[in-house]
């Protein structure tokens, strides 16, 4: 009986797990990195100005693992534009690590406008990442207004840009409000802050596993992502 008790235990901790099971795992920049290839940060205002050659050349832990990536805060609602953004979207190309700009969608905003923002503010080049939103709250006209504005804005840049933006929410939010079929053709960049590998099938191609790690002169602390594969698949993702 004791035995039927605990295998019933282990089967429920099974099921409600957030995700699949957790990679292997290492020490790098302070924090506990899963093992992928391909690592990569994003950093908006927070982090203030960036030396980015200093970036290109960083190696941390026993693998001497790099940032090859990162994506830039660009935009905010209608007219924000980060004051970091230009420096930082400029300097991430120089020192060669593979950039991309991201917006944070307001849904009390019409998204006609955010869009404009975003794109009269960010020119994307050969070599970029998919443009990005950032959508994380649901807003005070509720959760149908909110998804018709974030498919009307993904369309619009994916109309001027030429590439199918991407989009980035926590799992909560993701399961929530975004695993319909209305954004079954869209990748994700999915943030969840455990050892667990967000589960929402076969569309997450970023993974944001942690916000605090440490990086040598950057002040605040600093966002960690991985990609779901090799340097060669994520240069296929960018603008051609």
């Amino acid at each position: 009986m004791k035995c039927i008790y605990l295998i019933m235990i282990a089967l429920l901790l099974l099921v409600s797990t957030d995700g699949y099971s957790s990679p292997k795992e290492e020490s790098a920049f302070g924090i506990s990195v899963p093992s992928y290839k391909i690592h990569g940060i994003d950093v908006s205002g927070y982090q203030e100005k960036i030396n980015w050659k200093e970036i290109s050349g960083l190696k941390s832990g026993k693998k001497k693992i790099g940032i090859t990536f990162a994506f830039v805060k660009a935009t905010e609602g209608q007219t924000f534009k980060d004051k970091y953004f230009d420096h930082n979207w400029r300097e991430t190309k120089k020192h060669k690590i593979i950039r991309g700009a991201y917006h944070y969608y307001k849904p009390n905003v019409n998204s006609k406008l955010q869009a404009a923002n975003f794109i009269r503010c960010v020119k994307l080049e050969k070599g970029d990442m998919p443009p990005v939103l950032d959508i994380e709250e649901v807003g005070k006209y509720g959760s149908s207004n909110m998804k018709r504005g974030v498919i009307n804005y993904l369309k619009l840049l994916e109309k001027h840009y030429g590439i199918k933006p991407i989009i980035y929410t926590n799992i909560h939010f993701y399961r929530t409000y975004l695993s319909g079929y209305e954004f079954k053709k869209y990748d994700f960049w999915i943030a969840n802050y455990s050892k667990i590998i967000p589960k929402t099938g076969k569309n997450w191609l970023f993974w944001q596993y942690s916000d605090k790690g440490i990086i040598r002169n950057i002040r605040s602390k600093v966002a960690f992502n991985v990609y779901f594969g090799t340097k060669e698949n994520l240069l296929r993702i960018c603008k051609k």
